[in-house]
């Protein structure tokens, strides 16, 4: 018995430890958790050989201002990281995210998301999405990255005269480093060089690639010009020479060589306010708005005769400094890319763009032609005007531009109908040359009021009127009065002061304040003051916002805006106390319609028996809330009816106090025929440029209706059965002021 009960535990714990041993289907054992790869912020998803992935981002990633090509499909040589977090994947604290590789797009359009400003980019060969880091049930991703070629490893250029010579001598013009044998080694870094004269002194180069299981040392040397320029560095994985190839060398230079950045093509022109080396000829003056940091060149500068032999400090690795995010229009060749994506971006022209439809303005630019302005500011402010114009995407189908230059007097550079792009509008600008003379801005302002924005010069009429003034300092004349006439023409106007008066020269300004006697609302949005020519770069998107925003250019031109109006109503005793009540909400209905503001439309009211009472004047009243309260404050009279009378006392009290550019409108209301003539005070006031409107109700005159009106074929005569019936012509007295506006021509 105890020999059966000892072989039953046996066998037992056999089982159990059986049963322990299993490597699968043990119901205890945890289910083996996702291992995610951590990634830094600067990978782009081109770098890794797969075709859909997860990885971990860090934290903070949007400081670093790595660069994001595209918006929701990106190109290949966008951050992941950034490209996660403009997407809205992820926050700036980073976390997990999924990359699907797909086919590479025509196009790629830049957008502003979380933070994160995209860059646009033509055709590009791969591109990526990115998801939450949730993988699906049962799909399991790979637990490590597979990287394309590494970053070029460490360069170091020493100048050894001796053994230079000697190499030059016994080494090909073009040397390639051969990889270490060693499995785990990185990728080397092969350096292509030009060969000199043989008396020219030459450099060595070194290149060192470290091992993770063995110290591996790959030394090549190359027979270098000795040149401050940054070395042009490829991948290991290039192609070598074949056998027996010729290499295609460059010329030696014909003249000194003289100590200069070697920078990479660039699809436009480097601004003049770029940092860059010094070369002999410049001249170099505190104003130039450079810190020592910035031009670090100058600090290896030496006299001519030995500009092309200096020796150069070390350097650990090759960098090009990345120009600033703001510019939206600079190719990838100047945004940091390495030497093989350069290879490979696409050649093919950029379709025009025909404008952001967003943005349909019509834009006057004055630019500052002063001679107090110097020739090197000169140049700042065109390529300014070129980058504001990229930045606004000019276009027939959004906006248009148009510059004058201005000195003693204005002058037209080009109309707003002369480039329809940003592309045709860049080598206009370079073309431009100073004019010269003092600054008067006010001139040039009564200039584009009377001459520029005409259907001849291209403006379209329904687009807002935007004038942008550029100002070194402050006017040489007064700019009030002309400013007025221009913002009552519905012209927006914008100043930039750049580099304006301070304390001790306010007393030099031919008129104190002149930004807000100028500007169309003094709230700050229409001005932006500028410290230093050499800023004026970081005011290019501001700016662009401002004038865009189509719903706060309220000085625009348009038939809700632009009007005197005088409302002149009867208050016979034929009305009534209710009618009369009824008449004043038919007046605040239609005044509701309008944009109301000294600068906008003013409304003035005259109520009239046999006598003629002014219940309040234009101006009087410059908010929407405030009239409409002044309206319903109106008392009923009750008296006789003497339209004719009250027609003049309306031309004298209020239109002969009428605004210069403001269209003069008359609505008369009344219900009865007029104990006096109408036709004489009709014709007086419509000879004085009033357009007259006539509303009859109940037991009115035709006749005299047909008189008040200025044209009764095109319905400025109304007649109304009923008081209760007002409020239907409420939209038929605006539809037929709008349309009325919209026909006249634009002068």
């Amino acid at each position: 018995m105890h020999k059966a009960l000892l072989t039953t535990v046996c066998v037992a714990i056999l089982l159990i430890c059986g049963n322990l041993a299993k490597p699968n289907g043990q119901k205890n054992k945890k289910k083996d958790k996702q291992v995610v790869p951590a990634i830094e912020c600067d990978v782009r998803a081109g770098k890794i050989n797969l075709p859909e992935f997860i990885a971990k981002c860090p934290a903070n990633c949007k400081e670093t201002k790595q660069r994001v090509y595209g918006t929701g499909v990106f190109a290949s040589i966008s951050s992941i990281c950034n490209a996660a977090i403009h997407s809205g994947v992820i926050t700036n604290g980073g976390g997990k995210v999924i990359v699907r590789k797909m086919a590479g797009q025509a196009s790629y359009k830049g957008s502003l998301a979380n933070g994160i400003r995209s860059l646009s980019l033509p055709n590009w060969r791969e591109s990526f999405t990115v998801a939450v880091g949730k993988p699906k049930k049962g799909v399991i991703y790979p637990t490590s990255l597979d990287y394309g070629p590494s970053k070029p490893t460490t360069v170091k250029t020493v100048q050894k005269e001796a053994k230079a010579a000697q190499a030059s001598s016994a080494l090909p013009a073009t040397t390639v480093a051969e990889p270490a044998t060693t499995a785990d080694v990185e990728p080397t870094t092969t350096v292509v060089a030009e060969t000199m004269p043989p008396t020219t002194p030459m450099a060595t180069t070194t290149t060192t690639a470290p091992t993770t299981t063995s110290t591996t040392t790959t030394t090549t040397t190359t027979t270098a010009k000795p040149r401050p320029a940054v070395h042009k560095v490829r991948d290991a994985g290039l192609r070598r020479p074949e056998p027996g190839s010729a290499v295609r060398r460059q010329p030696p230079p014909s003249g000194p060589v003289f100590a200069r950045r070697d920078w990479p093509p660039y699809a436009y022109p480097r601004p003049e306010w770029y940092p860059r080396t010094r070369r002999p000829t410049d001249n170099y003056s505190p104003d130039m708005g450079y810190s020592w940091t910035e031009v670090d060149a100058m600090e290896n500068t030496g006299t001519e005769a030995d500009a092309g032999r200096k020796s150069f400090p070390e350097m650990t690795h090759t960098r090009v400094e990345p120009l600033d995010a703001w510019r939206t229009d600079l190719s990838p060749y100047d945004q940091g890319l390495n030497v093989r994506e350069q290879d490979s971006l696409p050649i093919a022209p950029e379709p025009v763009s025909q404008g952001d439809p967003n943005c349909k303005v019509d834009i006057a630019f004055l630019m500052d032609g002063s001679w107090s302005i110097g020739k090197r500011r000169f140049k700042i402010q065109k390529d300014f005007l070129v980058d504001v114009s990229q930045a606004l995407d000019v276009g027939l189908a959004g906006p248009i531009m148009g510059i004058i230059q201005y000195g003693d007097d204005p002058v037209t550079e080009f109309s707003l109908r002369a480039y329809s792009s940003s592309r045709e509008l860049k080598p206009a600008v370079d073309k431009i040359t100073q004019k010269g003379g003092q600054s008067n801005v006010g001139k040039a302002l009564s200039y584009i009021n009377k001459h520029y924005f005409s259907d001849a010069n291209g403006n379209r009429g329904g687009a807002p009127n935007v004038a942008v003034v550029l100002v070194d300092g402050w006017p040489t004349d007064k700019v009030e009065e002309a400013s007025r006439l221009a913002r009552e023409s519905g012209i927006n106007i914008f100043f930039v002061t750049i580099e304006g008066p301070d304390e001790n020269e306010k007393e030099n300004v031919v008129e104190p304040n002149f930004v807000d006697k100028a500007v169309c609302r003094t709230n700050g949005y229409y001005s932006m003051s500028v410290p230093s020519w050499f800023g004026l770069r970081k005011a290019v998107q501001p700016l662009v916002k401002r004038v865009c925003d189509t719903d706060r250019l309220m000085c625009s031109k348009t038939c809700l805006n632009a009007n005197d109006i005088a409302f002149v109503i009867d208050g016979s005793s034929s009305v009534g106390t209710g009618n009369f009540r009824t008449v004043l909400q038919f007046v605040a209905n239609v005044t509701r319609e309008f944009e109301i503001s000294d600068t906008d439309t003013r409304v003035g009211a005259v109520q009239y028996t046999y006598e003629q009472r002014l219940e309040f004047a234009f101006g009087q009243y410059n908010a929407k809330s405030e009239l409409l309260n002044a309206i319903k404050r109106i008392n009923y009279w009750s008296g006789g009816t003497s339209t004719g009378a009250a027609i003049t006392y309306a031309a004298e009290q209020l239109f002969s106090k009428s605004k210069p550019n403001k269209r003069k409108i008359m609505i008369v209301i009344t219900d009865g025929r007029s104990y006096d003539d109408v036709r004489a005070p009709a014709l007086a006031v419509h000879r004085k440029g009033v357009i007259a409107y006539s509303i009859g109700i109940a037991w009115a005159a035709q006749d005299e209706l047909e008189y008040i009106a200025t044209d009764p074929d095109k319905e400025h005569s109304f007649f109304v059965d009923e008081f209760d019936n007002l409020y239907k012509f409420v939209p038929k007295i605006i539809q037929n002021i709008c349309q009325e506006f919209n026909s006249q021509p634009r002068n």
